[in-house]
């Protein structure tokens, strides 16, 4: 891997923290994910199941974890399933991780490591000392799952193996985990993090007038690998002129023109946790006065709302509150009417017209991470805060979206340290 070893004691701890939510007698299975056919003999890039990186730190395909904390025999308790290697793949393919090294990654002994050929013979010894097994599905409420997954032929194959098991829903347990990060995983987010504040100010030298949408994604990329990231968090949207106005625009083929303000949705990935930051910026490096106005009506949301963001609230109540900040906004602006706003139906507010999406969501190993809606805020807790302006009769669109964890206290705001002031964009650019 490109990032640096983590300290294993995150999955020892993991790994023990969701032992202790599963009910007596209990198993878990927690398989890696498929590598994706593109065409021909082509595969896409591997991106391990979240899941089971943040159980194990195992970064490879064809792994399985089994859990049983309370099986006669100690050395079942928590059993590694690898894929073993051989000359052949070491020369085609390239290492795979020993047992050895696996021990090193995952903290746990040898002598719970084994082949992936050797899945069957184990698991007997193990299953039928259990009454309920916990089996994992994709829940995540954006989720359009269309291809099935190796979780998903998994149920498939252990209902038609031992049909009178309990089944029982892993992920509903591991959202509740993964929403409070961890002391060791902090640090990785802020490293993804550091690494796109390095990104963006080299976008700041290299944005002019005549540039095209793709030659900053190039730009962008370059900062991120020579940097021990694997590269984009999620799909740029690196978005000029009217672009911005499109909310998930990720064509990046357009050039940037003089006046136009470019709106770059960009943040790295690092050891499997992600950055997530939006910034706009003005193409020659200087916002015009409408430019300013609404681009300092959304910093002025994003600032109070950050504020928001403490323990004890909850998501609904947390963006309804947003939401009447950027009304009046709006209406300072001149893009609302109070009157017309005094009357609106409070389900279908008028200020969505020009902010139409979500302030916040979670932030992790996914992008958009686990989480529930319905949970009260945490500390620990990591939420992006990217309230926006899309004025598509004037081509303009900016959003600003920074990521905060939430303390005791308030708020740390990770990305401190990144430029949003449009003082400080204006300076950087005009260097």
């Amino acid at each position: 891997m490109r990032y640096f070893p983590i300290d294993n004691q995150l999955f020892v701890h993991n790994r023990q923290r969701l032992t202790n939510l599963l009910k007596p007698k209990s198993l878990v299975v927690v398989n890696a994910n498929d590598i994706m056919p593109t065409n021909a003999d082509g595969t896409m890039t591997f991106r391990q199941n979240n899941d089971l990186f943040y159980l194990t730190g195992v970064d490879q395909e064809e792994t399985c974890l089994v859990l049983f904390p309370e099986h006669p025999d100690p050395k079942f308790r928590e059993v590694l399933f690898l894929r073993e290697t051989s000359e052949l793949i070491e020369i085609w393919e390239g290492h795979k991780l020993t047992k050895v090294e696996a021990e090193q990654v995952t903290g746990l002994p040898q002598k719970q490591i084994y082949w992936t050929h050797q899945f069957e013979q184990i698991f007997t010894q193990m299953v039928f000392e259990a009454e309920y097994v916990y089996l994992n599905t994709n829940e995540h409420t954006r989720a359009g799952v269309q291809v099935q997954t190796r979780d998903a032929r998994y149920i498939d194959e252990f209902r038609q193996k031992y049909p009178l098991h309990h089944l029982e829903r892993l992920a509903p347990l591991m959202h509740y985990l993964r929403a409070i990060k961890q002391p060791q995983e902090i640090p990785l987010i802020q490293t993804a993090i550091d690494i796109t504040d390095k990104m963006f100010r080299r976008l700041l030298g290299f944005i002019k007038p005549g540039v095209w949408e793709y030659e900053i994604e190039a730009e962008m990329m370059h900062e991120y690998l020579k940097n021990r990231s694997r590269g984009a968090a999620y799909s740029p949207i690196i978005a000029s002129g009217a672009n911005a106005c499109v909310l998930h625009y990720i064509d990046n083929s357009q050039q940037c023109q003089d006046g136009d303000v470019i709106l770059l949705d960009i943040g790295a990935e690092y050891a499997n946790y992600n950055a997530d930051m939006t910034r706009s910026v003005p193409v020659n490096g200087r916002f015009t006065e409408r430019q300013r106005a609404v681009y300092d009506a959304v910093l002025r949301v994003m600032n109070e709302a950050k504020q928001m963001l403490r323990p004890g609230n909850l998501w609904d109540d947390y963006h309804q509150e947003v939401g009447k900040v950027m009304e009046a906004e709006l209406i300072s602006l001149g893009l609302l009417d109070r009157a017309e706003v005094d009357k609106q139906d409070p389900d279908a507010p008028l200020y969505k017209k020009y902010f139409m999406h979500g302030t916040s969501h979670f932030l992790g190993l996914d992008v958009h991470d686990v989480g529930n809606k319905y949970r009260k805020m945490e500390p620990g807790m990591v939420f992006t805060v990217e309230p926006g302006i899309y004025i598509r009769e004037e081509k303009l669109g900016i959003r600003l979206e920074n990521n905060v964890v939430i303390t005791e206290s308030g708020n740390i705001d990770l990305m401190a340290n990144i430029p949003v002031e449009a003082d400080a964009i204006e300076e950087l650019m005009n260097r």
